[in-house]
């Protein structure tokens, strides 16, 4: 198992929650396409005598706003990934799109090309919440363009933001029950997270727009894991859910530690071993493809770092954590270690053992990034 991700590093406008790289100015998106369709050529090979990367499973365009290309553009550059790479019979090939670029004429398109998957960045089907975001679509563009895009396109997924300040529990019941309306099987869900440098943490601390407060996002977390689990939903990671055979392929490879290589202004690569970043600049970006060199910083991963990894996108996941494979790839000294550390959250019913798998409880999930964060190993600590 093994894919592709194509970093498209431009939006219309910017959200004032996004932290992502990408520029508002399209004059340089056809010179990128060329680059990255170069990039993906430059490491064909990359992966050449590696079992585990002899199929290319996913392709997933993300960003920035992909939708934001021409579909002579997308169907280019995944014409490139098969002419460089050996390609699955049916991989799920996953486009980002916004509401106001997937207009009927655009979904129809979309529909006869390779991509089989859309992924809807809707965040909320209120006016008011588009405004504070700075979302490029309203309301009723969100809603039309799911009306057409299940006419066409079976696999869809959808964005939704909670814990948005201003958003009532009966707002938010109603954003996912909207979503539900639509036959929509998988929905990623996020709580509104103020980044540094954010237009949204300007706003903030200027008092034009009030603090996300912690207890409703839990709040909103609880209402969204019941209501999407009585609609035959599996909560299969902490921000996303799918109806069985719905599960991001893409995604799910990240979490359970499967390789990748990303493609575009900084996109992330991953080989077991190393980690590794392309430069977040899309003019440094271009003049190096141009100049046939790879625009990449690389890490090697110690033990610590890739125990550490595990732990998180574990205890993120239904797949949890296994103490065999703590015990038989980290060592037993890592494995006395999580045992000592995971002592407090057992008794507090925050995490539980079952079948030798750690996983958070119910209780836990909302708080798992920072349990997780508790367990880590640092290097001091050996």
């Amino acid at each position: 198992m093994s894919g592709i991700y194509i970093h498209i590093p431009f939006c219309k406008q910017a959200c004032h929650y996004c932290d992502f790289h990408f520029s508002t100015s399209m004059k340089k998106k056809d010179e990128m396409v060329l680059a990255l369709a170069k990039e993906i050529a430059l490491r064909k090979n990359e992966f050449e005598n590696d079992p585990e990367f002899s199929e290319v499973e996913t392709i997933y365009f993300g960003g920035g706003t992909p939708s934001v290309l021409s579909n002579d553009q997308i169907n280019f550059l995944i014409s490139e990934v098969y002419k460089n790479y050996n390609v699955a019979e049916n991989p799920e090939i996953t486009l980002e799109a916004n509401p106001d670029d997937l207009s009927s004429d655009r979904i129809l398109e979309l529909s006869k090309s390779p991509i089989n998957r859309l992924s809807i960045g809707i965040q909320s089907f209120y006016e008011e919440d588009l405004k504070l975001m700075n979302r490029a679509h309203n309301s009723a563009e969100a809603k039309k363009c799911l009306e057409e895009a299940t006419k066409y396109f079976d696999n869809i997924s959808l964005d939704l933001i909670y814990g948005i300040p201003g958003m009532s529990d009966e707002m938010w019941k109603q954003n996912i029950q909207t979503a539900l309306n639509f036959g929509i099987p998988h929905i990623s869900s996020y709580a509104l997270t103020v980044e540094p440098k954010t237009a949204l943490r300007k706003l903030i601390d200027t008092g034009k727009i009030a603090e996300p407060q912690d207890d409703a996002a839990s709040n909103h977390f609880l209402i969204l894991v019941e209501m999407l689990q009585q609609n035959g939903f599996i909560h299969y990671e902490l921000s996303n859910f799918g109806k069985e055979n719905y599960f991001s392929k893409n995604n799910s490879a990240y979490w359970l530690g499967k390789k990748y290589i990303g493609i575009g202004p900084s996109a992330h690569s991953y080989d077991g071993e190393k980690r590794g970043w392309n430069i977040a600049n899309n003019s440094l970006y271009l003049k190096s493809i141009q100049e046939n060199k790879l625009p990449i910083e690389t890490e090697i991963l110690t033990k610590s770092d890739r125990y550490n990894e595990y732990i998180m996108t574990g205890l993120r996941t239904i797949w949890g954590v296994s103490l065999e494979r703590i015990e038989n790839e980290f060592g037993q000294e890592y494995l006395n270690y999580l045992k000592k550390q995971i002592q407090k959250f057992l008794n507090d019913d925050l995490l539980s053992i079952e079948n030798n798998i750690l996983k958070p409880t119910p209780k836990g999930k909302f708080l798992t990034d920072g349990i997780a964060s508790d367990l880590f190993y640092l290097d001091s600590e050996v």
